[in-house]
């Protein structure tokens, strides 16, 4: 997920740099929701793996 995140924020970084500003905006929309998706699945993950010792 993380992989998806960093790619669709390189989308952004480019088609800011040629001045596609709607295609950049959506793109850095998705790598932000995809972000925090990927932070919370590492942080119950990472909780999880505390309640089992």
């Amino acid at each position: 997920m993380l992989h998806y995140a960093v790619v669709f924020f390189v989308i952004a970084l480019i088609a800011a740099l040629l001045g596609f500003g709607g295609i950049a905006a959506g793109a850095a929309g998705i790598a932000k929701i995809l972000f925090v998706v990927f932070l919370v699945f590492a942080l119950i993950t990472f909780v999880a793996g505390l309640l089992r010792r």
